[in-house]
């Protein structure tokens, strides 16, 4: 470990059971540093973050602040002695008030004040958490956590879910922390940020640290090879064959759809086998459009056709039935989280593996196994969908229209929130889509994964189609 750190982590193992979730991992934060922590889904970042917060305690190994041994037994030890977490899901107690949420963890009612309006954003104290949008709660945690002055600021994947304006206001305030000679600890999916936010990085794999580097020079190579334990060549996913698709016939048109105060006269078309991207800021309109394109809303005026025939959609069976399905932004509101990974991919293939409402239990059994494997859903088929991690969550989404079979995929932002390693298996299944004539209808907050999976995009913006673009064209300057 270097002189002078501010976190020192030597040796920290942790298990449940046999379950080895940490074993002997090393970790060091430099004063004034931005420290990413990378790992697919399952590599320890979590339970480091939680023993390094007072959530639980390790097995074995020591950590150090400013040289000194530490061991939190509490959240709460662990802001006294300067740690703050920002987890990635809402610490909030839902059903009660902000304000009682602030005296629960001794926050200054005042300081928290300043924090969230430094940020831009106004609140009644007196509303209950669970009223609060997402993006509001997640600024709510960073407010919090910045009223206790912390040393050591921890960030797991707080931009994933928000809007571009708050994510920059987010990236501001951990550059205010370094000035200040403070420290970050920013996990996040997004390469982007890492490589233009970060000093260092620090990659685990099954609980060991297996890298650490300088941000700015880490390919994503490096990265994708020190999280996976092998070379995964991203570009591999993007394949096109322009002369094929100059020459597809059109799957759907759409004509001037207009609905709400967000979309307005939309036209483009998706070609047979067609991978298309939509790039565009969070609120141009894009959510509603793919509602509408799944019977789950209806559009005020304008037209859709499928293979050439005009149609309307009055529930979402009725897109299903020609062919359009959609995995929608929020994995957890497509899933049965209670209920099995076999029970969910069987869920809208019920007509075909069941006979007068009674499943056919071999044909179910069947159509799931080969799901699973076609997937890479690294467990059990009877294991508890709310007990895997997000990119298997993601998968079990995707794999029940995989196991139905649809012509046209509706993704809205797929690999949110989501590792690098299985970023790279859903490019490739989108891509394998498309080698098969299926076509993919791809929004995506990331620039980049339209770049590496698409043949053209769609640029909408204040709700109207801007422009069409083929990928060549697809560049930050562009779009």
């Amino acid at each position: 470990m270097a002189k002078n750190s501010l976190l020192e982590i030597s040796s920290l193992a942790k298990s449940y059971g046999p379950v080895v979730a940490l074993k002997n991992a090393n970790f060091e934060v430099q004063p004034g540093e931005i420290h990413a922590l990378l790992g697919a889904n399952g590599a320890g970042k979590s339970t480091l973050v939680k023993i390094l917060t007072g959530v639980i305690t390790s097995n074995s190994g020591t950590i150090k602040l400013h040289g000194k041994d530490v061991k939190f037994s509490s959240p709460d030890d662990a802001r006294k002695n300067g740690v703050a977490p920002v987890f990635q899901d809402p610490a909030l107690i839902p059903d009660v008030s902000i304000q009682r949420n602030l005296a629960l963890t001794g926050t200054n009612e005042k300081r928290f004040i300043s924090e969230l309006s430094a940020m831009g954003i106004k609140i009644n104290i007196n509303e209950i958490a669970a009223n609060i949008e997402l993006p509001t709660l997640r600024m709510i945690d960073l407010a919090r956590a910045l009223t206790h002055d912390p040393e050591l600021l921890i960030l797991d994947e707080i931009t994933a879910a928000l809007p571009v304006d708050l994510a920059e206001k987010v990236i501001e305030i951990m550059n205010n922390q370094k000035k200040k000679g403070k420290s970050v600890i920013f996990i996040s999916h997004r390469l982007a940020e890492i490589e233009t936010i970060c000093d260092r990085a620090t990659v685990l794999r099954d609980g060991i640290d297996v890298d650490t580097f300088t941000a700015s020079k880490g390919s994503e190579e490096r990265i994708v090879t020190a999280m996976l334990g092998e070379k995964n060549n991203v570009a591999s996913a993007r394949q096109r064959s322009k002369s094929n698709l100059d020459s597809a016939t059109t799957l759907v048109e759409v004509k001037n759809i207009s609905g709400g105060k967000n979309l307005t006269d939309v036209s483009f078309e998706i070609r047979k086998g067609e991978v298309l991207g939509v790039a565009a800021l969070e609120g141009q309109g894009q959510d509603l459009l793919f509602e509408i394109l799944a019977g789950e809303a209806k559009p005020d005026s304008g037209e859709i056709f499928v293979n050439g025939k005009k149609v309307s959609f009055n529930h979402p069976a009725d897109a299903i039935d020609l062919g359009i399905s959609l995995v929608p932004g929020d994995r957890k509101s497509a899933l049965m989280s209670q209920r099995s990974i076999r029970e969910n991919l069987a869920l809208t293939r019920f007509r075909g593996i069941s006979k007068w409402g009674r499943i056919k239990t071999k044909d179910e059994e069947r159509t799931v196994d080969n799901a699973v494997a076609a997937l890479q859903i690294d467990t059990r088929a009877q294991s508890q969908v709310k007990r895997l991690s997000g990119g298997n969550q993601q998968k079990v989404t995707i794999g029940r229209w995989v196991t139905t079979g649809f012509d046209l995929l509706l993704c809205f932002d797929p690999t949110r929130g989501i590792d690098v390693g299985t970023k790279q298996q859903i490019y490739e299944l989108i891509r394998s889509f498309s080698a098969d004539g299926k076509s993919v209808l791809l929004f995506t907050s990331e620039l980049r994964e339209i770049q590496m999976s698409c043949d053209r995009a769609i640029v909408i913006y204040e709700g109207k189609v801007q422009a069409t673009l083929p990928i060549e064209k697809c560049d930050e300057e562009n779009l």
